[in-house]
């Protein structure tokens, strides 16, 4: 009796054994689904993030809110290494969907990317960092970069703008989120019904005479308030490609730096003339002069990319390639 007592018990408790087993095994197999559908990171964990100023490999970073930002530059894109992994702003990275990162602006930002080779231009959500690469501005994923036809290459020369409407929408709504629901408003105070009766008009005073039947006035609910602004139409990140005007043949320069004095631009020009044709030009900045150093045209990426690691070891690390 004291047998088939112990083994009932054994049997209930290897029962218990197998049940825990399986239900460790459930949860494991569905936080692996979730996490290969993006449903603990983009759905949930995503935040509007600016950052704080960041060292890469010596190099600092600066991010910032910047509404006018626009830049020409190479373009690289990520996949594989990176696929299902969080974002720096909590999402998870998904390699066949439209996102890019980017060193400086904020997390999300709408952007436009256009391929100056083809064109193609593309609006992309920012939700990353990178590229830390020197001569990158901006990492697309491996479907953006499908889209603007330059997976194969694996870098493309860029223009990259900042859609201002869209990223203020979306700095707005984190804003909102973050504020949480608004407080319930108080009910309003009752009311006191008035009652009113016609007086007989002052002695020696006239009244006007009533309107006729024909007069009439439109009731004020009916009446159309114009408005001179229009609602702007927002973009959406929808993998919709577009085609831009551009340059026939983009050239590409690495620049070592802007100055405000010729006579520095000048000492930088006779530095670095061994390594290309050096030229300085002049733009007006804030209704001032700046010297510009540039080397090239450069026939391609991977020249651009020697010329730009030569500038940085001659002493001029915030050397960067740019797209004319």
């Amino acid at each position: 009796m004291v047998r088939l007592q112990v083994l009932r018990a054994c049997c209930v408790f290897l029962f218990v054994l197998s049940g825990c087993a399986e239900t460790q095994f459930f949860a494991h197999a569905t936080k692996e689904i979730q996490e290969r559908a993006g449903l603990n990171g983009q759905a949930g964990s995503s935040v509007y993030k600016v950052g704080k100023p960041y060292s890469i490999n010596g190099v600092w970073y600066y991010p910032k809110v910047d509404y006018e930002y626009t830049e020409t530059g190479i373009a690289s894109w990520y996949g594989p290494n990176f696929h299902g992994k969080k974002t720096a702003n909590g999402e998870i990275f998904d390699m066949n969907r439209v996102s890019a990162a980017h060193r400086t602006l904020p997390m999300p930002s709408i952007v436009r990317v256009t391929n100056l080779n083809n064109g193609r231009a593309l609006v992309i959500r920012v939700n990353d960092r990178g590229p830390f690469a020197h001569g990158r501005i901006i990492d697309l994923s491996r479907r953006a970069a499908q889209l603007l036809g330059f997976e194969r290459a694996g870098t493309a020369p860029v223009r990259v703008e900042i859609l201002a409407e869209e990223s203020r929408q979306i700095a707005l709504n984190a804003t909102t989120r973050r504020r949480g629901p608004e407080p319930k408003r108080p009910d309003a105070a009752p009311t006191v019904s008035v009652t009113s009766s016609t007086l007989p008009a002052p002695q020696g005073t006239k009244t006007a005479k009533p309107p006729s039947e024909k007069f009439k006035v439109a009731p004020v609910e009916n009446a159309k308030e114009k408005s001179g602004r229009s609602k702007p139409v927002l973009a959406t990140v929808d993998e919709q490609v577009t085609i831009k005007p551009v340059s026939a043949d983009p050239k590409i320069y690495v620049q070592a730096g802007a100055f405000s004095q010729f006579q520095n631009a000048h000492k930088v020009r006779a530095v670095l003339k061994q390594l290309g044709p050096t030229k300085i030009t002049q733009i007006d900045r804030n209704k001032r002069p700046l010297f510009r150093v540039r080397i090239g045209p450069l026939s391609n990426v991977s020249e651009a990319d020697q010329v730009l690691a030569s500038v940085i070891k001659a002493g001029y690390p915030d050397a960067a390639t740019v797209i004319e």
